[in-house]
């Protein structure tokens, strides 16, 4: 990583003109460190078996500690990361409840975001593209399916043109990308399922129908949210001994 970051170099007045070398600050050292740890964790590359801590984040990426703790604690801020009192961070694990939690915080909010687009005949180029980017990729496996799904629901955000709703939302994408991935990976939704079920939000918007685009919002979210969670909890069901599930 030393590479990849440049300082000023030391003025010279004799020295032939170059290009300018912009200063990059810390805060960019930080967010890079940070953007590659949530890369690894949404690919599944770094998992809750692994304690990440200051010294083995500093030493992978040549960084300084302070540094690597300040990356961990953005991810610790996204829910990407957990850390309890006096111990090292881990990659969070999703239970049921905390997926339709999360599933629950982005219907209250998208819901209501498409009543507004409707209410004006609001349809974002953006949410087009990215939902024709999600068909054209089909073939290319089902994680292929997460960017242009995220953008996809992102893009509607992001047209009602207000900065808190958008930041709002951008506080939960690490943890909506999170259960994407999941979703993706269990294989629990047919891709050609998620692009036609924004197809009829995008028609629904475009025919000002607020009410029926948010209700296939509504069950759009349910599915992907109901087959996770049931998945999670048949997995937790299965590591517990026999004796105890009798109980």
């Amino acid at each position: 990583m030393n590479n990849q970051y440049t300082c000023l170099t030391e003025w010279n007045p004799h020295r032939k003109a170059a290009p300018m070398v912009q200063r990059v600050s810390a805060t960019s050292i930080v967010e890079a460190v940070g953007d590659d740890l949530r890369a690894r964790i949404l690919a599944g590359t770094l998992t809750a078996d692994v304690a990440v801590t200051e010294m083995e984040v500093a030493g992978s990426y040549d960084v300084a500690r302070p540094t690597a703790k300040a990356a961990i604690e953005k991810l610790v801020g996204e829910g990407l990361l957990v850390r309890s009192n006096h111990k090292s961070a881990r990659v969070a694990v999703l239970g049921p409840d905390s997926v339709r939690d999360i599933y629950l915080a982005r219907a209250y909010l998208e819901s209501e975001v498409l009543r507004r687009l409707a209410s004006t005949g609001t349809v974002p180029a953006a949410a087009v593209a990215a939902n024709a980017e999600l068909a054209a990729r089909a073939g290319e496996g089902d994680l292929a399916m997460v960017d242009p799904d995220m953008r996809f629901h992102t893009a509607l955000i992001d047209a009602v043109g207000n900065e808190r709703t958008s930041r709002m939302y951008r506080s939960l994408v690490s943890e909506v990308r999170l259960c994407m991935t999941r979703v993706q990976s269990l294989h629990l939704l047919d891709p050609e399922l998620i692009h036609g079920e924004h197809q009829q939000i995008l028609d629904h918007l475009a025919a000002g129908r607020g009410a029926e685009a948010a209700n296939v919002l509504d069950a759009h979210l349910a599915t992907a949210r109901e087959r996770l969670a049931g998945a999670l909890e048949s997995r937790v069901l299965s590591t517990v001994p026999e004796e105890s599930a009798a109980v």
